[in-house]
């Protein structure tokens, strides 16, 4: 298997229901005029990986149908009526992708979503990632980073400063004085995993098993769980008002858009 073969699984379970929208499933909230999944999807596409393999959730048919109608929704074509499919005449922007679509269930936890949709990978290795979170990230870099460790797991790790201001107290219920914004920053999760085979049995349990508390617990613990720190833009889209910030950031120019 070379490199870009490796197959990307994408937690795409999510309901948004903090998006303002609960018809439609997080994964397929627009940034600009494409669903946050895409955007997802090309970033690792721009650099070679183009086997997906979606772990669905909340309404994972929107998630199909979005791509089975992908093609005739956003290329030009003639159709004959009686006599075949449509004859496109623009080519298809994704270049190619292979999609499984796995359905994991309606409120299974994301370590759970991950061991589901493992089924279909049939090499040493897999990607994971959210279908939320976009970066310019070097992908060939992180791979590079996971070998070199040598662990079972890598993590991105990404650089947060903190939105609000810190209150201070002196303890016994008074205020002594306010933070505004605290300038240093502190590593978080960043998404953007590598994952060897060997992880399997840390993925072993019952569907609310979330990949963040006890898997990546017991992978540290072992000494099986690596952190590739990304220096560059990252941004997770949580609310509404961070889809539209992003909008706005895709509208001029988005610090994403590696391809």
């Amino acid at each position: 298997m070379t490199e870009t073969n490796i197959p990307v699984i994408i937690l795409c379970g999510g309901k948004g229901t903090r998006m303002g929208d609960r018809t439609i499933p997080k994964p397929l909230v627009e940034v600009g005029d494409r669903p946050v999944l895409w955007h997802v999807m090309k970033i690792y596409a721009a650099q070679g990986f183009t086997d997906f393999i979606l772990a669905l959730g909340y309404r994972g048919d929107l998630i199909k149908r979005y791509f089975l109608e992908y093609d005739w929704q956003s290329r030009d074509f003639t159709l004959h009526l009686g006599n075949g499919g449509p004859a496109f005449h623009t080519p298809n922007d994704t270049a190619d992708w292979r999609i499984t679509f796995a359905e994991t269930g309606l409120d299974t936890m994301t370590g759970a979503r991950v061991r589901k949709a493992a089924r279909y990978v049939t090499g040493d290795r897999y990607c994971v990632t959210y279908a939320d979170g976009v970066a310019d990230i070097d992908l060939h870099a992180l791979l590079a980073h996971h070998q070199r460790m040598g662990r079972l797991a890598t993590m991105t790790a990404a650089r947060s400063f903190s939105r609000f201001g810190i209150v201070q107290t002196d303890g016994a219920g008074g205020v002594t004085g306010f933070q505004e914004k605290p300038l240093e920053s502190h590593l978080i999760n960043g998404g953007f995993f590598v994952f060897e085979r060997g992880v399997a049995p840390y993925l072993d349990g019952s569907d609310d098993l979330v990949l963040e508390q006890a898997p990546f617990r017991r992978l540290a613990a072992d000494g099986q769980l690596a952190v590739y720190e990304h220096h560059g833009f990252w941004r997770a889209m949580d609310t509404f008002k961070e889809a539209q910030e992003l909008t706005t950031l895709w509208e001029e120019g988005a610090p994403w858009k590696i391809w």
